[in-house]
């Protein structure tokens, strides 16, 4: 015996005061997941697809819904018998593009040019300070000729008699199409009969665009800078990509560039001013400024001058300057300055700095012989 068939309500999920957009938009998500090819060899799915297709039918024209609230049932299969011209065959359209990728107006008949890079070499000033840098750059633009149509003069391209001016060949399969680029006009909706002799068709020709480029002031070695719209003519009128400039730092004599924006310098100071301490001249992107070196400064220390570095991105203030001292040890002594080395020697008692290597040294030893 044939089974009740379920409420059609019930079968979409939805009240029986469901709207019109309610109805469609569960008759959407259902038909998503309960689709044949989402569900491959699962009569069971095809089944409950169908169920879905049925149901929403009924209820999404507004006669066929009236008919059914008033009632119940129908005998079964779809009222009126078939696809109705729209309802399910149209929706099932809108949903299987979106599934497979495939828009009804797929293809457009222009297209974004591409995006171009470059390179500007900049010294370090340039880099710290901003600059304006002139490029040039081989890439596309609109024919002069036929002005971007890619017709001959005196001609205009005519509308694909294939696809009407759409750009796609749609092919019925059921109760769905399959679509794909108009092999006639390439997808682009309209045919040349006679390019362009100066482009061929295409509508662009080889030039060499001139810029001048604004670069802000503390740039890094790979910066990359976009300059919108700067970049290859579209095809058949499309907009133009962008042109990305990449900028290569020269490096500096005296100032390294640190991951973190900031700046460094190797400052070398003699070992009287490492023992006594000294105020000594740095130099800055902007001059110089006196520092402090406090006394008993060791090797390979570190001393910041904030404000002092290149400018941070955005114009939020400036970076710093990082000064790591480097002792100065001198190679040839005159005879008075090796005998005030020995002075020094002897007036530190003969101090030993190593001595609490060896100590170190015999304590670690010890430990690893208890933990083995």
């Amino acid at each position: 015996m044939a089974s009740t068939p379920r409420d059609f309500y019930e079968v979409l999920g939805v009240s029986k005061s469901a709207s019109a957009a309610e109805i469609k938009k569960a008759y959407r998500e259902l038909a998503r997941k309960w689709h044949p090819d989402r569900n491959p060899d699962d009569p069971a799915a095809e089944e409950r697809f169908k169920e879905i297709q049925q149901a929403y039918d009924a209820l999404s024209d507004p006669e066929k819904r009236k008919q059914y609230d008033a009632g119940g049932r129908f005998a079964g299969g779809f009222p009126g018998g078939g696809f109705p011209g729209g309802g399910v065959a149209s929706d099932l359209g809108d949903i299987f593009s979106s599934l497979f990728g495939r828009g009804r107006e797929q293809g457009p008949r222009t297209a974004r040019g591409r995006d171009l890079e470059t390179e500007v070499r900049l010294s370090f000033d340039q880099a710290m300070h901003g600059a304006q840098i002139a490029v040039s750059v081989p890439t596309t633009g609109p024919c002069p000729t036929c002005a971007g149509t890619g017709a001959k003069p005196g001609t205009t391209p005519r509308v694909c008699p294939r696809c009407e001016g759409r750009g796609i060949d749609a092919q019925s399969q059921g109760f769905f199409s399959i679509s794909q680029p108009c092999p006639q006009c390439g997808g682009q909706g309209s045919v040349i009969d006679d390019p362009c002799t100066t482009c061929g068709g295409s509508g662009v020709t080889e030039e060499t665009k001139r810029y001048r480029v604004n670069v802000p002031a503390g740039v890094h070695d790979g910066s990359r800078i976009r300059l919108a719209g700067k970049g290859e003519s579209g095809y058949r009128g499309g907009p133009r990509g962008d042109l990305y400039v990449t900028t290569r730092v020269e490096p500096s004599p005296v100032f390294r560039q640190r991951p973190d924006g900031n700046l460094e310098v190797d400052l070398p100071v003699t070992v009287a001013e490492a023992i006594q301490g000294a105020t000594v001249e740095v130099p800055t992107l902007n001059g110089s400024k006196l520092i402090r070196i406090p006394a008993g400064t060791e090797h390979g220390s570190i001393q910041r001058l904030k404000g002092e570095g290149p400018p941070k991105a955005k114009g939020s203030g400036r970076g710093d300057i990082y000064f790591r001292v480097k002792l100065d040890v001198p190679k040839d002594l005159s005879d008075e300055q090796r005998e005030a080395v020995e002075r020094l020697a002897e007036a530190l008692n003969g101090q030993n700095p190593r001595a609490g290597l060896f100590g170190r040294a015999t304590r670690s030893g010890a430990e690893g012989k208890v933990q083995d």
